[in-house]
């Protein structure tokens, strides 16, 4: 029950500073940006990657789900795709994002709890069943065992009917930010690096409307980076993708054009705004400049958006309804090609079907009632805007020349280069809110007393018990002799040059399970462990 108001203290100011510390004016005006960027749909894509933008192509409304079962995920996409949504967005659990099968010790505890248990290709059948693969787009955040969660999907895919040429989708695939940031990892960062160069020569030689990669600053800016160091780091991770490739003598115009993005969109409407901007015209000239690419479809820079999860509160919770709406306003504001909108009792659980619902309305009312989507980047001339997309430019652009200092990504990251950097930043930020000059509505000011919610999800025990048994079922079922093989190529494979990847689509179709192929990569590459520098 929702008590008084205990916080009698006066209003605090209205901040003077972008989010991420950048000090503001208190008005802009004429002169105050470089000149008025070109059209939406012309390089270098400032303004937006197409000419209309929302009015030829509304956003994909992909809502990120997983939980439980494969069967209890599958039930809330179907129940989201009744409700409007239009792409699929799979979160896995933590068992499947560090490589284990749901009987490992390690898993004990969180099969199926914070996102959906995986583990075979027959999970991968439950998962999207009912589902039309080639016409409903799917994503799968997942990344250390990225190229075997693609390899289960297309075996289950093939069973079906669905030809892998005709599969559309996005993998994240983006173990830079993981030894960044999320800290999700399994290998090394140069093996690492090899195993995400093989999925991508692999897609572009035999999945063309697949995204093999969704380079993604969320989880950075979710563990505390600026909204400039999200942008940099970014940037800087797709670059050294591109570098991958073209030393194993790639042309880029062959993969670039299935390049997908991922950022956050946090709570400072202008900053995120900007920001966006200001990536599409950084990533349009690295792509063009730095690596020569010559079809425009490379220089564009495709991005998700999600909402903010580290800008919801567990305090006055409904709050979170507002904060959503506005970080999405953000995100089409500033040209996302698909968004997800967090739900308002994430702070407490998976989220019900109630709020993911609530959610997505979120999105609907944005394109249909808003206004927003009905002109191409409806801010673009605004002194405000036009300048801090320069500045924040700016501002990664000499985090961008660091890395290039230090040898580029692969090498900053070995440093310690950007996680310092993030720590630092998140250690700012925390000083700011604990003094009260940033403000956290319901946290530091406009405090209530209040019980949580009380409709929230339960995460189901009989979900572990019942995937350890499947999985335990299909090892006394295969064919001993062909899986042992299958497994052999793998390693051989690993060990060689060879692309991986065919060989893993084999192994899973021989009932190879996902923690056994981790642990062929666990053997022949080694296993990242963090240095522990912060």
């Amino acid at each position: 029950m929702r008590g008084p108001m205990t916080d009698l203290r006066p209003a605090p100011s209205v901040p003077t500073t972008t989010m991420s510390g950048h000090p503001l004016a208190a008005s802009y005006g004429p002169g105050e940006a470089t000149g008025a960027a070109p059209a939406a749909g012309t390089y270098p894509y400032t303004r937006g990657l197409h000419e209309e933008m929302y009015r030829s192509r509304l956003w994909t409304m992909r809502m990120f789900a997983g939980f439980g079962s494969p069967e209890d995920t599958n039930r809330r996409f179907h129940d989201l795709l009744a409700q409007g949504q239009t792409g699929l967005s799979t979160a896995f659990d933590m068992p499947a994002l560090m490589g284990y099968d749901p009987d490992h010790a390690m898993s004990a505890g969180e099969v199926g709890r914070e996102g959906v248990s995986v583990a075979t290709v027959d999970d991968f059948r439950r998962l999207y069943a009912g589902v039309d693969l080639d016409r409903v787009s799917v994503s799968m955040t997942i990344s250390g065992p990225a190229p075997i969660a693609l390899a289960m999907y297309v075996a289950a895919a093939e069973e079906r009917g669905f030809g892998r040429t005709g599969l559309s989708g996005t993998l994240q695939t983006d173990i830079l930010k993981e030894y960044i940031a999320q800290r999700e990892w399994i290998v090394p960062e140069r093996p690492g690096m090899r195993l995400v160069g093989d999925l991508i020569a692999f897609c572009a030689d035999e999945m063309p409307r697949w995204h093999p990669i969704s380079v993604s600053g969320y989880h950075i800016r979710e563990a505390g980076a600026t909204a400039a160091q999200e942008l940099a780091f970014t940037l800087a991770d797709g670059a050294a993708y591109i570098a991958e490739m073209v030393a194993r003598g790639v042309d880029p115009d062959r993969f670039l054009p299935r390049f997908s993005f991922f950022f956050n969109c946090h709570s400072d409407l202008f900053e995120e705004i900007a920001k966006l901007r200001a990536a599409r015209r950084l990533w349009a000239r690295i792509a063009r400049e730095t690596y020569g690419a010559r079809d425009p479809r490379s220089w564009q820079l495709r991005t998700h958006c999600q909402t903010s999860g580290v800008s919801l509160t567990a305090q006055q919770p409904l709050l979170n309804i507002a904060r959503t709406a506005i970080e999405a306003l953000a995100g089409v504001l500033g040209g996302a090609q698909s968004l997800h909108t967090n739900s308002y009792d994430e702070t407490y659980a998976i989220p019900t079907l109630e709020a993911a619902t609530l959610a997505l309305r979120t999105q609907q009312v944005l394109a249909f009632e808003s206004g927003a989507a009905s002109v191409a980047d409806p801010l673009g001339g605004s002194w405000f805007v036009e300048r801090l997309t320069d500045e924040i430019e700016a501002q990664a652009q000499a985090y961008l020349d660091e890395i290039d200092r230090r040898g580029g990504m692969v090498a900053a990251v070995e440093q310690g280069y950007p996680q310092g950097e993030i720590a630092e930043a998140a250690y700012r930020f925390q000083l700011a809110v604990e003094s009260g000059e940033r403000v956290i509505v319901g946290v530091n000011a406009f405090a209530v007393d209040e019980a949580p919610p009380i409709d929230l999800h339960e995460a189901d025990p009989r979900v572990e018990r019942g995937q350890i048994e499947r999985v335990r079922s299909l090892r006394s079922a295969r064919d001993a002799e062909a899986h042992a093989a299958a497994l052999r190529a793998v390693r051989d494979g690993c060990a060689g040059d060879a692309n991986v990847m065919p060989l893993l689509i084999d192994a899973a179709r021989c009932g190879a399970t996902l923690g056994e192929l981790c642990d062929v990569f666990r053997d022949v590459f080694g296993v990242y462990r963090d240095p522990g520098r912060f």
